[in-house]
């Protein structure tokens, strides 16, 4: 008979904080590419993936975005973007 027969036994529960929600969605061309950029509320960089995506327009849904990825906040943040792709892009502030 087999040692491993039935479920394995649940683990315990991990008590540590949980991450951080990202606070920002900044929706970006570059180089004809668009991409999208999950921050925190400190600017810190946190996920990318292609702006083309569902879950991007899900996540936009029924949101304003502002055109504020040129400010000087955002100087560390989007250091690899030209200020004409700064300027153009949409940042999206979500309620968490």
């Amino acid at each position: 008979m087999s040692q491993d027969f039935g479920h394995e036994a649940p683990r315990a529960h991990n008590h540590a904080p949980l991450r951080k929600p990202a606070r920002y969605l900044v929706m970006i061309d570059s180089g004809g590419v668009g991409s999208a950029l999950l921050f925190l509320d400190t600017r810190v960089l946190v996920a990318d993936f292609d702006a083309g995506t569902e879950e991007a327009a899900q996540m936009t849904f029924g949101l304003v975005p502002s055109k504020s990825a040129a400010g000087p906040e955002w100087d560390h943040a989007l250091d690899g973007h030209s200020a004409a792709e700064r300027s153009a892009a949409d940042v999206y502030t979500f309620d968490v």
